[in-house]
């Protein structure tokens, strides 16, 4: 497994980090214990989860999985989403950082965190108190370093400028959704992210499922699979008649070239300098196992040609897609 270093710091992170999303949930602890094991001896040291995910059992089945390793790990999570009915139940406010980061620590049975994420920004007003108290938890040790996720290119800036203000060290990491059938990253965020040294961790370069091949336009999804389980974030994101008519020809291109469709997908995420690690996030062993061998795939100028063709740099496949639940701010009312 190739490491790299995470953006300017110091920090090395196997260029595959192992996603727990389904862990604690489709996922089942033996299974997700089995896959841990698994990326541990394939040389992967990075691993992702968040407090909000399978209701906080995600964190639960990973931390009892890595306990007696668990220096070898480089172990991130994210905090911010609604944990509860209580409006400082989520959020971005000290209180909740300082109590989610306490309630992650103790799930994760750990006394500290390597990496935590802004899980997105709730409110431009709350950064500064936010900066500060992340700031303030590195230097108890509950942290070691801070990162931002699904945030905009001139917030990561206005973080990055933040950090400086209050002589803390900028954020190690920006974690972005990236694929090739959802390119708007390339347009501001890789670019910030790397101006300003801050380790690029994308997610969701499968799209959600669209690029592995399992799915075709007009047709019923397996009731097994994310989309026909409904899968709600699917379905108002990567569910997209342009998104399965890209996944089909990509699948012929990389057929001819000797790969599979998530081989392809796979690497043409790791194709890109600019990018420390990407997120692989399984719910099945065999998944696991395709993520490691697409994770060997090598691509040329003919591969990048292909994708390039049918999604514009910068774009989605989708001519005007944007993404609900990152709505655009720049008509205000």
């Amino acid at each position: 497994m190739a490491i790299s270093p995470l953006g300017r710091s110091g920090l090395q992170v196997s260029r595959v980090c192992l996603g727990t999303m389904m862990f604690g949930g489709p996922t089942d602890r033996a299974t997700a214990h089995r896959i841990i094991a698994s990326a541990r001896d394939a040389g992967v040291n990075f691993i992702d989860t968040a407090d909000v995910y399978q209701g906080g059992e995600s964190e639960v089945v990973t931390g009892s999985a890595i306990r007696e390793d668990r220096d070898h790990w480089v172990l991130a999570t994210k905090l911010g989403s609604s944990m509860g009915p209580g409006p400082n139940q989520g959020g971005s406010s000290r209180k909740w950082i300082v109590e989610s980061v306490d309630a992650s620590l103790r799930r994760l049975g750990t006394d500290y965190l390597d990496v935590v994420y802004l899980h997105r920004s709730f409110s431009d007003a709350a950064l500064p108190e936010a900066v500060r108290a992340l700031g303030d938890l590195i230097r108890q040790g509950k942290l070691r370093y801070f990162g931002v996720s699904n945030f905009a290119g001139w917030r990561i800036g206005l973080v990055c400028q933040l950090a400086d203000a209050f002589g803390l060290d900028r954020p190690v990491a920006s974690q972005p959704v990236y694929s090739a059938v959802e390119r708007t990253a390339e347009r501001e965020v890789i670019p910030a992210s790397v101006h300003y040294g801050v380790g690029l961790v994308s997610y969701s370069p499968l799209a959600r499922g669209v690029l592995t091949g399992k799915y075709r336009a007009g047709t019923t999804p397996d009731a097994e699979s994310r989309a026909g389980r409904g899968d709600a974030r699917m379905l108002q994101t990567e569910w997209r008649p342009e998104s399965l008519a890209v996944a089909e020809r990509l699948a012929r291109h990389a057929d001819a070239k000797g790969m599979t469709l998530t081989e392809f997908a796979l690497g043409w995420v790791l194709a890109n300098p600019a990018i420390s690690s990407v997120i692989a996030g399984p719910r099945t062993f065999d998944q696991w196992e395709a993520y490691l061998a697409a994770a060997r795939t090598r691509f040329d100028d003919e591969d990048e040609a292909a994708v390039d063709a049918l999604v514009a740099p910068g774009h989605p496949s989708s001519p005007g897609y944007n993404d609900p639940a990152y709505p655009v701010e720049g008509r205000l009312r």
